[in-house]
């Protein structure tokens, strides 16, 4: 979610609890459009973050600290010069716009008391940090927006300070049921956005989910709003500004497989599928959502070109491999080749001179069966011919069963890279893929590479039991969970025919559970292809029967003798032990 209204109300509302009456002991601006503030008060410190980044605004309280430039830039000196050592005496927002006031008192040259504002405007590729003075003229900005920038607003020293207003919205904190229902009825636009485009702070996502709490299709036009709907919503509705008035924010991170997908101030009923992850305060959510974010990009961007050189050959495999099938159902007539060639020997006598079609009895079927003849030819050349169809095919049919199964072993490992690829979580598990793509020759090893130092680890899980339980994030660890690792006793899990990880739950000589045995299986479920899937069966055995043949990728094993069971994919019940050392 961007930073709407209804979150930097909860900011607000923090920063209030937090900052109103501490004093300004350090103000830095570590990047040319971040602030950060140092308050001091009452025996503790607090860091302030503001950030105008045009694709990222931020704002929230932190522990860290940021390098600065030795030589501050001229908006960070005037702040210094000016509010250096003020303090906070309120945290405002004006009609749940984006935007939050920090009034600062100070000390004069004249040793009079005098006021500031420094005013963060959060608002997308608009957001600025503009200083003003008590009459609302702005002294400066960590960005000059002149007018031929913007026809709207010049924000510039010497300029008055004002929020435009160019899109007509009413603050919904001062909406009742009658003005919200005049609002949106009889809009053209889906009812999801007559919502965010009339109302402030009410970003899209919000809108979407006051629709789902009413009960309410989001993408139906307002003019076909019934009575009851309109009743429904406005409720919804009336809830929400409740929450919001009453200052009951409950900061929540809606994640998905591990990445956070969305987070919200107020939780939010159309994200019951996600996963929730609750926070004390939104600056510790706002930290948590980002830095996740960022990781998970990071990771993305860096096995970018990774994932491109395997899904590039993974697509020439599939097509030879497809192709391959396909000459392979043409050498399916070859035994009927070999029956004309056999049938057209044994009744030799029976075909007359010119003849170009044989009828006959297919001794294999009983059924009728029209041999095609070259008239030019004898019957015993008319055999040889079929004969010389019959091994051709043959020859072929043999050659391809075996090209085949190269192509579907060398398919199933890039499959199980790619999976790989999605299990990585740093820089570290990229290490061992990128190993393994030059030693299977898809990547070519460059002169100045060094041999890289394996630092990555496999996932460690603990059942409800107490169990242990390793997953392997890439092929080698595979080979070593399941080769070096587990003893021969121990219990091996797989995901039946699909790319997935090796989980090993090592027994320790005792009688295993069935529910540990479950809970195995699901975590061999949840780290495989079927992840999304509700039911996935899985293959389990002891170790000892699971065998490698010489020659084979990484990861690649067979066994004959096992169990299976269906389960669900998931981890439940189980403890991720962090320490993987």
């Amino acid at each position: 979610m961007a930073f709407d209204g209804i979150t930097v109300a909860g900011l607000c509302e923090e920063l209030n609890r937090a900052l109103t009456g501490m004093h300004i002991a350090k103000i830095a601006q570590p990047e040319p459009d971040e602030l950060l503030i140092t308050c001091k008060g009452n025996s503790t410190q607090k860091r302030l973050l503001l950030s105008a980044n045009a694709s990222l605004p931020l704002l929230y309280l932190t522990e860290r600290n940021k390098p600065s430039p030795q030589t501050a830039p001229n908006f960070c000196m005037l702040l210094r010069k000016h509010i250096g050592s003020g303090r906070i005496v309120s945290v405002t927002q004006p009609s749940l716009e984006r935007i939050l006031i920090f009034t600062i008192e100070h000390l004069d040259e004249l040793g009079d008391l005098r006021q500031k504002r420094l005013i963060a405007e959060l608002m997308g590729k608009h957001s600025n940090i503009i200083f003003c003075d008590e009459t609302d003229k702005i002294l400066d900005s960590i960005k000059h927006i002149s007018a031929q920038v913007s026809s709207v607003r010049e924000v510039l020293p010497g300029r008055t300070y004002f929020i435009p207003e160019t899109t007509q919205k009413e603050n919904p904190l001062e909406a009742d049921a009658a003005l919200f229902l005049r609002r949106i009825n009889g809009a053209n636009a889906s009812l999801s956005k007559a919502i965010y485009t009339s109302f402030t702070g009410i970003s899209p996502v919000a809108a979407n989910d006051l629709c789902f709490r009413a009960g309410v299709d989001a993408d139906r036009p307002g003019e076909a709003l019934s009575e009851e709907d309109a009743g429904r919503l406005s409720e919804a509705f009336l809830q929400l500004t409740d929450l919001i008035r009453n200052k009951q924010f409950n900061p929540v991170v809606y994640e998905k497989d591990g990445v956070p997908q969305e987070f919200s101030a107020l939780p939010l009923a159309c994200y019951q599928d996600c996963e929730v992850r609750p926070f004390e305060t939104l600056s510790e959510l706002l930290q948590y959502f980002y830095a996740a974010k960022a990781a998970h990009t990071r990771i993305r961007q860096k096995s970018a070109d990774l994932r491109h050189i395997v899904t590039t050959v993974y697509e020439r495999v599939v097509k030879k491999y497809d192709l391959q099938r396909t000459q392979l159902s043409d050498t399916e007539k070859r035994d009927k080749f070999r029956t004309c060639g056999e049938l057209l020997t044994a009744f030799s006598h029976q075909i007359k001179e010119g003849d170009a079609v044989f009828v006959t009895e297919d001794y294999n079927t009983g059924a009728e069966l029209k041999i095609t003849l070259d008239p030019a030819l004898s019957p015993t050349d008319n055999a040889q011919r079929y004969f010389a169809k019959y091994q051709k095919l043959k020859r072929t049919y043999e050659a391809l069963t075996l090209q085949l199964q190269e192509t579907e072993t060398e398919k199933a490992h890039l499959e199980s890279i790619l999976m790989s690829l999605d299990l990585a979580e740093t820089e570290a598990d990229l290490a061992p893929i990128r190993a393994e793509l030059i030693e299977s020759g898809y990547l070519r090893k460059k002169s100045t590479d060094k041999k890289a130092k394996i630092t990555s680890r496999p996932y460690h899980y603990r059942s409800s039991d107490g169990f242990d339980l390793y997953v392997g994030k890439n092929n080698y660890q595979n080979d070593e969970l399941t080769f070096k690792l587990a003893n021969s006793k121990d219990l091996w899990f797989h995901a039946k025919k699909m790319p997935g990880s090796h989980v090993i739950l090592r027994t320790g000589g005792k009688e295993v559970p069935d529910r540990a045995y479950e809970e195995a299986a699901a975590l061999a479920a949840y780290y495989s292809r079927g992840k999304q899937s509700e039911k996935v069966e899985v293959d389990y055995l002891q170790r000892k029967d699971v065998k490698k043949t010489p020659g084979t990728p990484p990861g690649y094993v067979i066994y004959y003798t096992n169990y299976s069971m269906t389960v669900t994919p998931g981890v439940s019940g189980l403890t991720l032990v962090e320490d993987q050392n």
